[in-house]
């Protein structure tokens, strides 16, 4: 069973900063946790789910234009855990945050997805 589980959301002003957490669970994905592309996704309401920010099993990082300079991805392979560190907020980052876990060279969206976590800023 593959559990992915976000923390770290929250209400935060305008300017602010949160840090999203992912864990993974369940013995055997954790065991091949290194190997996954991991991403942080978004759906604000009335919108689609869009890309904030993946990482490879490398390290190679990618980054919406929306986000870049104010948001950072990374991983801890030895944790099963991916974050996301965001800076300068604004009230157009309001959303729910997804983690996403999938193969390289797979459809994200046929990978394993968290619960989600909200996240709102204030003006």
């Amino acid at each position: 069973q593959v559990e992915l589980v976000e923390s770290g959301g929250g209400l935060v002003q305008a300017g602010g900063s949160l840090r999203l957490s992912c864990a993974a669970s369940g013995s055997g994905f954790r065991a091949g946790f290194g190997i996954h592309t991991m991403g942080w996704y978004r759906q604000a309401p009335g919108k689609q789910r869009e890309l904030v920010a993946t990482i490879t099993s490398g390290g190679s990082t990618n980054y919406a234009d929306s986000v870049k300079g104010r948001f950072t991805i990374s991983r801890d392979n030895a944790k099963s855990t991916v974050y996301l560190q965001m800076n300068s907020l604004k009230p157009e980052d309001i959303a729910v945050y997804y983690c996403n876990a999938h193969i390289p060279g797979t459809r994200p969206e046929y990978g394993y997805w968290g619960q989600g976590t909200q996240v709102t800023v204030s003006s």
